[in-house]
């Protein structure tokens, strides 16, 4: 962990704690509204004000006794309000006047819980200490923490899934974790997970417009396409590890954005491709949207709601148009390790023939050492994309180790990487996906 070092001396273990670690600034809007209608804008925005555990979304006005602040979600960034439905606003304008300011909150280390499993990355000269460590850890935070476990060795194998040993507790791996006002449901022995990369998934998010389609090509269980689905946008979302996507499917239905996501199983390149292929020749119909696929499968629904669940679908204004070679607004590229080596499937990939709209924005994640560079990077990428990439985003998202850092690059995909001009003027042909 970042804020939670061990250091060992000769006959004990002590702790050093830097809390400021924990911090995370939140930059929203609130309305100021008379306060005697809070309970009528609650039912107007309910949805679209923050949702934080033991935070209350509507706070006094330090300004005035007669008006307070109603916390609006951090989906919500445009101060025009935009991002609001425009039917509820307009209700709450005419009983009465309301103000937009902007307002910041820090979320500190008291604020932060760490659900019922705690997660160590004890290091190597610790571990003769790591049940002590452990039994201090579960006794003091029983029954809240319910298992301790420790991460074991470099995630090497292909599905990024972390190998963990059981240090006291319940042999339970399977949790509940809340971000972004969405609800998680994993098996810590089965995916990848990691809480520390919150606050990048929804600088990420906040970039999409509602409607925006989205394509996540390493999606894991969804913490940037559950948020995606809940703003409004479309999502494609793909993972190579079954137990992802199973997962991907549960929180699509627990969080009740089943209309909006479409799950795939499949290799990233072939994902891609079959997004991008041409599908339908003249007279030939497109309602075939399933495929089984020798490295996967894919699904056009993400779930089936669950029998007995009290989650209802929601309705949503955008609807998949089943044609996703003619447009994709981003792609993200969350894949740090080796996400750059895939950017060689944008190659020839888009048939300009039946594009619509601009190309696309690539979000690709990558680790950058401290003896490497951000324009070594960018000419990494252009060789695989066999293109110039004009004005590229670099944003640090977090360090990972003392010489290495993880970092987000964005770009937007030039034309003269992924335009294929062998086929722009054949007949479309008939796939199925």
């Amino acid at each position: 962990m970042v804020a939670f070092r061990l250091v060992l001396h000769k006959n004990h273990v002590s702790a050093m704690l830097d809390e400021s670690k924990f911090d995370v600034h939140l930059k929203l809007w609130a309305l100021r509204i008379p306060r005697e209608f809070c309970k009528v804008a609650t039912k107007l925005l309910n949805g679209h004000m923050l949702d934080r555990p033991r935070i209350k979304p509507i706070t006094e006005d330090p300004t005035s006794e007669k008006t307070r602040y109603v916390i609006l979600s951090e989906r919500v960034q445009n101060p025009d309000l935009s991002d609001l439905p425009t039917q509820n606003l307009d209700e709450l304008k005419k009983l009465c006047k309301i103000e937009t300011v902007p307002y910041s909150l820090t979320l500190g280390y008291s604020y932060w819980g760490a659900g019922h499993i705690a997660h160590l990355n004890i290091p190597d000269e610790l571990l003769p200490y790591k049940d002590i460590i452990a039994k201090v850890i579960y006794d003091k935070n029983h029954p809240r923490i319910q298992t301790v476990v420790n991460k074991v060795g470099s995630i090497t194998n292909e599905f990024r899934v972390p190998k963990f040993e059981i240090l006291a507790g319940k042999t339970e791996m399977t949790t509940e974790v809340k971000q972004y006002g969405a609800t998680f449901k994993l098996d810590y022995g089965l995916v990848y997970w990691n809480s520390r990369l919150e606050h990048e998934h929804i600088r990420l998010v906040n970039k999409f417009q509602k409607g925006d389609i989205i394509c996540d090509m390493f999606a894991g269980i969804g913490p940037f396409a559950i948020p995606s689905a809940q703003k409004g946008c479309l999502v494609y979302a793909n993972d190579l590890n079954p137990d992802s996507v199973r997962f991907l499917k549960v929180n699509a239905d627990y969080n009740k954005v089943n209309n909006s996501l479409r799950a795939y199983n499949l290799d990233a390149r072939v994902f891609m491709s079959k997004l991008m292929e041409v599908k339908v020749a003249v007279g030939e119909s497109t309602n075939d949207d399933s495929c089984v696929e020798e490295n996967g499968s894919c699904e056009a629904h993400v779930a089936v709601k669950a029998k007995g669940s009290k989650n209802k679908r929601i309705k949503t204004s955008v609807t998949f148009n089943e044609k996703s070679w003619e447009h994709i607004d981003h792609v993200v590229m969350n894949l740090p390790a080796s996400a750059l080596q895939f950017l060689d499937v944008f190659r020839g990939l888009i048939q300009m023939k039946y594009w619509k709209g601009s190309l696309p924005w690539i979000h690709c994640y990558c680790f950058i050492r401290s003896n490497e560079t951000q324009e070594s990077v960018v000419s990494e990428a252009e060789s695989l994309l066999n293109a110039k990439i004009h004005e590229p985003i670099f944003h640090r998202v977090r360090d990972v180790a003392p010489n290495k850092a993880m970092y987000c690059l964005s770009f937007q995909l030039p034309k003269e990487a992924c335009i294929n001009e062998e086929t722009t003027d054949s007949a479309p042909v008939s796939l199925d996906r």
